[in-house]
């Protein structure tokens, strides 16, 4: 019964996906890479949360949540205020230009070259960190979740690999034959699953916690481990509470505001005012992610303390022992969705940023759109199968795999979020000033993190606080450098008219609105 209701709800998802897209022009860069410019907001809320929302995250964060309490809800809480941001600020921007990668962004304000090197960070990112893990741990969450080895009477490591190939077969036929609207409708669908299967471990989590009534069970957690109800870290927590006011909310910047695989999805707006509105919806669910990826965790420290040792474990146990079986495939299949879009939306933007930024501009200058789309997708199975192959030796890598991945993209989101806001801000600073800011960046990271925190251990400064620090150096460079050697003409912004850049008369209020409910949340947890 599982497997049944696992399948069909997959291939529904699937059909739903072709029927929607099977009219769009993919043989045209905004047609494939940006589902013609065509998203409505609530496509936009659902893809941007789905493809943010994945194994590593959900199982990641819950077990950080199992050791340390709702401290961890800074990951998701403050990703609103982020959004917020983006809408208010960096979208409006964006749209203007008509741009469909965020590199593009800075061939017009400084050079090829400053693209060609953001992109390339980009794409080295996603290659080396981002597909190989989120195949990873999907393919261990569905391999474990299925019991994939007894079932088919092979090894453990034989089911981690079939799931992983599984996994990345399917997610690259979405990906990259689909394009990026095929990832949206999908993302959408999976998105509502999700949210229902998300918000159902907890609930029936607090079911058992309360025998039988949710009140009680939130109030006997509250009363019995308030400890765990602390929203403020200490200094010796994974997230220090003065992390929030420096290198944190640099982060949530940099991953809703600037990253490819996720803003792309703004990018394909039909208008300003629909791509605003995708940005808010996301934003008020996102602050309701802690009931998801934190509060299970609580509900398992409470509920098994004593029989979980390893705290990544918290979750899965959570769901095998309060979800009704009859309820297990539904889920499994809704995390499903949740892998294939981490997996589909990194692809999608790989294929978008090799054909537009590398492919078009260094290869073939005179290629044709169809062409460049081509060869996009010829990238992206080269990407799909190095990615297939790399994910199952993952298994070695360090423990606490969640918070070791924030520290090393690191390397690369800072320096990016550097030069886009100064690109943004200013009319002079130069292109030198850029690539200066970018390998500055890259190299004082490095060596701060892998060098110098190894050596002085806990007694050195936390890695948000060093995103922070790193941040400011560079932008001073950035504005001396233009205050020395500005350049020859203001950089001015032409609005291309490919999309219409109203602003939503209610983006401002709403957007007040979430800062102050992401605010009084942090009070209310003191």
């Amino acid at each position: 019964m599982t497997i049944i209701t696992f399948i069909a709800f997959t291939l529904l998802v699937a059909v739903i996906s072709y029927y929607a897209t099977r009219k769009t022009d993919e043989t045209s860069s905004d047609g494939y890479f940006l589902g013609g410019r065509s998203l409505t907001a609530g496509v936009i809320a659902g893809s941007l949360l789905l493809t943010n929302l994945s194994t590593e995250q959900i199982v990641g964060l819950n077990g950080q949540s199992y050791t340390e309490g709702i401290l961890v809800m800074a990951w998701e809480t403050l990703a609103a205020i982020a959004m917020v941001v983006t809408a208010l600020f960096l979208l409006p921007r964006y749209l203007k230009g008509g741009i469909t990668t965020v590199p593009q962004f800075l061939e017009k304000r400084y050079d090829k070259s400053t693209k060609a090197i953001t992109s390339g960070l980009f794409l080295s990112g996603y290659m080396v960190v981002l597909l190989p893990i989120v195949l990873y741990s999907g393919g261990l969450a569905i391999s474990t979740m299925f019991n994939v080895s007894e079932a088919f009477g092979i090894s453990s490591t034989a089911a981690l690999w079939l799931c992983i190939w599984g996994i990345g077969i399917i997610g690259s036929i979405y990906a990259i034959f689909g394009g990026l609207k095929a990832v949206a409708v999908s993302d959408t669908i999976n998105a509502i699953g999700l949210l229902i299967g998300g918000l159902m471990i907890p609930a029936f989590g607090l079911w058992v916690v309360g025998d039988g009534s949710l009140g009680v069970g939130v109030s006997k957690l509250m009363t019995e481990i308030p400890e765990k109800f602390v929203a403020a870290g200490g200094p010796d927590s994974s997230i220090p509470f003065g992390t929030i006011f420096t290198g944190m909310m640099l982060v949530q910047l940099f991953y809703w505001g600037t990253n490819q695989a996720i803003i792309q999805r703004a990018l394909a707006a039909k208008n300003l005012k629909e791509g605003q509105k995708g940005l808010m919806l996301a934003a008020f669910i996102k602050i309701l992610g802690p009931l998801i990826v934190v509060l299970p965790g609580i509900i398992a420290f409470y509920l098994y303390q004593d029989q979980i040792s390893i705290p990544d474990e918290a979750y899965p146990t959570l769901v095998r022992e309060v979800l009704p079986a009859s309820l297990v495939g539904f889920f499994a299949a809704v995390l499903f969705g949740a892998i294939l879009s981490s997996f589909n939306s990194a692809l999608n933007s790989s294929v978008t940023l090799f054909g537009v930024d590398i492919y078009k501009e260094y290869i073939n200058k005179d290629a044709n759109e169809a062409t460049v789309v081509k060869k996009g997708k010829l990238f992206g199975i080269f990407l799909a199968l190095a990615s297939m192959f790399i994910a199952p030796f993952i298994a070695n890598a360090p423990a606490g795999l969640f918070g070791y991945l924030q520290e090393v993209n690191g390397c690369y989101s800072i320096p990016i979020l550097t030069i886009i806001v100064v690109g943004y801000l200013t009319k002079r600073v130069p292109a030198i000033a850029a690539k200066i800011a970018i390998l500055s960046g890259v190299i004082l990271y490095s060596i701060s993190q892998f060098v110098l925190q190894p050596m002085y251990g806990d007694s050195y400064p936390h890695f948000l606080h060093v995103m922070a620090i790193l941040f400011v150096f560079n932008v001073l460079v950035m504005l001396i450098i233009g205050k020395l050697y500005p350049r020859e003409t203001d950089y001015v912004q032409e609005y291309t008219k490919q999309v219409d850049i109203t602003e939503w008369k209610y983006v401002k209020p709403v957007g007040l609105l979430v800062v102050i409910i992401v605010v009084f949340t942090y009070i209310y947890f003191q």
